[in-house]
């Protein structure tokens, strides 16, 4: 046995360790610093930003060679935009003065950092840049506000004239399908938002709240013109999307407040209490023209009415090609989860809609308003308040999740429409060949004559 047992052990170690330690005393040292100005830059998408570094530290050579990164090249790319060879006295002094050019590729936060290459061996710098890449303000966003703005309000102007004010009053009076479409609007799409954002996204918070946030949005303006589009009752649509854009004054901090502050414990969400209010005064006021249009000139509503269907179904599609143009970079972000997150939310809030109409014994026509209306859901007041919310980037990645469920929503409606246009063909030509058919088995004696019919017209003169 070992007299200094197990001692021995940690001498043998340390025998074993010498020769690696004088190694590394051998080896070049060399402490870096890096002073960016400013210490954090913001880049808009596609453009180029500038930041001035120096370098500060010991074990400078001339000849080494400064090279900037970015930690990840798909937010930003980095380049120095002077020399980055140090000279001999800029070695001596121990600084290294210049400028780096950042260029911002996508959405995203990422970092910035130095390197010092000498020959074979390369050599960190401490401190990096923080650098974020959000999106510019276009003027083409402002156009597609604006346009889409505007023919909104003209097409509540031509509801107005079609709206039929008894059967408003009616509706009101027994509001039993305002009342299902409340339970759906503000009970069941925001718990399903909310559940559904766990399944998918249980690691992006960003991606969970802006689906949370689309699901609590009242009910949006299409739903209106889809109605009319497929045939149903649209005064009971209107009427439901009034309501719920006033009840989502009340319903929206309920939820925002509970709900959302489980999401995001300690995030400050403001509601923008103007912007719904705006966009209440935006349904009623043209549906106010449009009433008295259909009072006072009755004729010209009259007209209003008969152009209403071709130009919902021109104004839906300007809404969906110019929403893609507008926002083609989101696509980027696009994966199966914002699929299935975009279609989730609308398709589910359909089949529960008309599935709770039916069940409430309610018309066919009433169950397709219903359903529509707490499918379709108001996109610009969720991605507004994703702005309010998040700070950029982070804001407009996870508005991608509104916008996902915004070209999702049409594609059942879309379904629908083409396969009553199918069927509807199909009756007409059903109908035209049974009256061939029919005038074709008819006898040509029980056909009435002209010689006869003239007599018949004789006797009776």
């Amino acid at each position: 046995m070992c007299p200094i047992w197990p001692l021995h052990l940690v001498i043998l170690y340390l025998l074993a360790l010498c020769p690696l330690w004088v190694l590394c005393q051998q080896l070049p040292k060399m402490s870096l610093d890096a002073l960016f100005e400013p210490n954090a830059t913001i880049v808009h998408m596609d453009t180029t930003g500038y930041v001035d570094v120096t370098i500060r530290g010991q074990g400078l050579k001339g000849g080494d060679k400064i090279q900037p990164y970015s930690i990840d090249e798909n937010v930003a790319t980095a380049v120095a935009n002077s020399s980055y060879t140090l000279t001999a006295a800029e070695a001596g002094s121990g600084t290294w003065k210049g400028r780096i050019r950042i260029y911002g590729n996508f959405l995203g936060r990422t970092n910035v950092s130095l390197k010092v290459k000498r020959e074979e061996e390369v050599y960190s710098v401490d401190q990096n840049l923080d650098v974020t890449v959000t999106r510019p303000e276009r003027v083409i966003d402002t156009v597609f506000t604006t346009s889409v703005a505007l023919f909104v309000s003209l097409i509540f102007i031509n509801f107005g004239c079609a709206m039929h004010w008894p059967t408003v009053k009616d509706v009101m009076k027994r509001p039993i399908g305002p009342a299902i479409g409340m339970v759906g609007q503000f009970l069941w799409m925001p718990l399903m938002s909310f559940g559904l954002g766990y399944l998918i996204f249980p690691d992006e918070p960003m991606f969970h709240m802006g689906m949370f946030f689309t699901g609590v949005s009242p009910g949006g303006g299409a739903s209106n013109i889809w109605t009319f589009i497929l045939g149903g009752n649209l005064n009971l649509s209107l009427a439901m999307t009034t309501i719920s854009t006033l009840a989502s004054l009340g319903f929206m901090p309920l939820w925002l407040f509970s709900l959302g502050q489980v999401v995001f414990r300690n995030a400050r969400i403001g509601v923008p209490y103007t912007r719904i209010l705006s966009f209440v005064v935006g349904l009623v006021v043209p549906l106010g023209i449009g009433l008295a249009m259909q009072r006072f000139t009755p004729r010209l509503a009259a007209f209003m009415v008969r152009i209403l269907k071709g130009f919902s179904t021109t104004l839906l599609l300007f809404i969906i090609i110019f929403a893609i143009v507008t926002n083609i970079y989101i696509f980027k972000l696009f994966s199966w989860q914002i699929i299935v997150a975009g279609m989730g939310i609308p398709w589910l809030g359909y089949m529960f809609g008309y599935a709770l109409a039916r069940l409430c014994k309610r018309p066919h026509a009433d169950a397709l308003a219903i359903s529509v209306e707490t499918g379709i859901q108001n996109t610009g007041i969720s991605i507004f308040l994703l702005r309010y919310a998040l700070q950029p980037p982070f804001s407009d990645i996870a508005t991608v999740v509104p916008v996902s469920a915004a070209i999702m929503t049409p594609v059942p409606m879309m379904c629908i429409y083409i396969y009553q246009k199918i069927m509807l063909c199909i009756k007409n030509r059903r109908n035209l060949h049974e009256k061939i058919v029919e005038d074709a088995v008819t006898p040509v004696s029980e056909a009435p004559q002209p010689d006869v019919i003239a007599t018949i017209n004789v006797d009776r003169k």
